[in-house]
């Protein structure tokens, strides 16, 4: 059958069958001859043969008729379900895209208050330099980057420490990287000039001096002032004695960083490889926390005051207990190195020291807990959060219930479910701020959060 126009040639049927008509054909109206197969028009579909569409043949899917759309076939595809090829498997229809990316960015939290200035880093570069320079002229270049990379390790276990104790609520970047700056450069070089000026002043001292009362003097003041600009710096994110022991932790890390480099890069000068490994053993691995835990006494003061709502004096003044203690502490820890068996004071005096100071951090993390689900209570009787999800946002074991059942979600939802608690944990902070009301931007921080966390809960529960 043609469908260009032309008339399909007349093929005759077959012989031996009789004739329809002695007449000779005559053409209908539309042109059609009798007997004959339609003549389909130009632009319209042919017609079926006398009258009746094609009948399907059993075992065969049917043909489809002209100008109407084919039937879908009923064997994905194949004329049976015999034809089908053996190990045949239909694809599985595409997942579902996760909720969480089509969320808009949610809104933050005023930064001011919370962040340092970049002018301060500028400086803290300025002087970074000069430290460079300074270990470069005294120790040299190869023992000083030997130094650097054997630093690096307690300064990541001291690192490590303090994520632990801060995991839910960490603290501003910008804020952790002064701390971290101003102990590795600018408390270290006050320290340095201290030293010059005493020494052009006195000259020089003997052993005992400078560990057991100028060392902790002077190295505890100048890591006591980073926290405390800190505190003067980010007074919205140093909520209380949690933020100071981490502030001041930090600080006494970045200390420790580079004095680190000063006594591995004299003991290869001095002592060649052995030396270095006998001091990196003591310094680097059997208390890598000392500096750290000297400095986080004064923090922890200076987060008492901050917790009561003081300003800058009260927290000089409180500050100034805990600086007496981490002086002592510090003062302490040198002489057993000293004025005696070392090995025997680190046993006896040193581990149980470093073992309290890990109970006093448990202790303040459980009433940080206990602290964050009070005021989280608050917005639970307002109708914010159920009082299951304060329990499962506030506490540490509801905390781990929480990300358990995140991860069996699709997709795992954990970050979904660590930013959820990470909000309500800085809600709780902001509304204890708003109580001393000290705090200017607490109401439009906590509307924000109260916004983020209803929009994370929604993600969380998402089909």
């Amino acid at each position: 059958m043609s469908f260009g126009g032309e008339p399909p040639v007349y093929s005759p049927p077959p012989a031996g069958d009789p004739p329809r008509s002695s007449q000779p054909p005559s053409h209908s109206a539309d042109g059609e001859s009798a007997g004959q197969p339609p003549q389909p028009r130009y632009g319209q579909p042919p017609q079926p043969l006398y009258g009746r569409p094609p009948q399907p043949v059993y075992g065969q899917p049917p043909y489809p008729v002209y100008g109407q759309p084919p039937r879908p076939p009923a064997h994905g595809g194949f004329a049976s379900a015999f034809d089908r090829a053996a190990g045949f498997a239909a694809p599985p229809p595409p997942q579902a895209p996760s909720p969480a990316p089509a969320m808009p960015a949610l809104p933050l939290p005023a930064r001011k208050g919370r962040s340092a200035s970049i002018w301060v880093f500028g400086v803290l570069g300025f002087a970074m330099l000069a430290l460079i320079a300074y270990f470069a002229i005294m120790l040299g270049t190869a023992a000083s980057v030997i130094g650097m990379v054997l630093a690096l390790v307690p300064l990541a276990i001291v690192l490590f420490g303090v994520r632990l104790i801060d995991r839910w609520e960490p603290e501003p970047r910008s804020l952790v990287i002064f701390a971290l700056t101003w102990g590795a450069v600018a408390s270290i070089g006050l320290t340095l000039l201290f030293d010059l000026a005493l020494t052009v002043a006195v000259g020089m001292r003997n052993d005992f001096f400078s560990a057991v009362i100028q060392a902790p003097i002077v190295e505890e003041i100048t890591k006591g002032l980073g926290v405390f600009l800190v505190f003067v710096i980010g007074r919205r994110a140093f909520d209380g004695p949690v933020d100071g022991v981490v502030y001041g932790a930090l600080v006494g890390a970045g200390f420790a960083f580079t004095e680190n480099i000063q006594y591995f890069g004299i003991s290869l000068i001095e002592g060649g490889a052995l030396q270095l490994t006998v001091t990196f053993v003591l310094r680097g691995l059997v208390s890598p926390f000392a500096h750290a835990m000297f400095t986080a006494l004064t923090g922890f003061a200076m987060g008492l005051a901050a917790r009561r709502g003081s300003g800058a004096a009260g927290v000089i003044g409180t500050g100034a207990l805990g600086l007496l203690g981490a002086i002592a502490l510090h003062a302490f820890w040198n002489g057993s190195s000293l004025l005696g068996d070392f090995l025997l004071l680190y046993l006896t005096t040193q581990v149980p020291l470093f073992a309290g100071f890990i109970l006093a951090i448990i202790a303040l993390r459980r009433e940080e807990a206990r602290l964050t689900k009070a005021r989280l209570d608050d917005y639970a009787a307002a109708g914010w959060f159920t009082p299951q999800e304060v329990v499962m946002l506030a506490t540490p074991a509801g905390r781990r219930a929480g990300m358990q059942w995140a991860a069996g979600l699709r997709g795992d939802r954990r970050p979904l479910m660590r930013s959820f608690i990470h909000d309500a944990a800085a809600l709780a902070a902001v509304r204890q701020r708003a109580l001393h009301g000290h705090d200017a931007f607490a109401a439009a921080d906590e509307q924000v959060l109260l916004m983020r966390a209803r929009a994370t809960r929604a993600q969380l529960l998402a089909y």
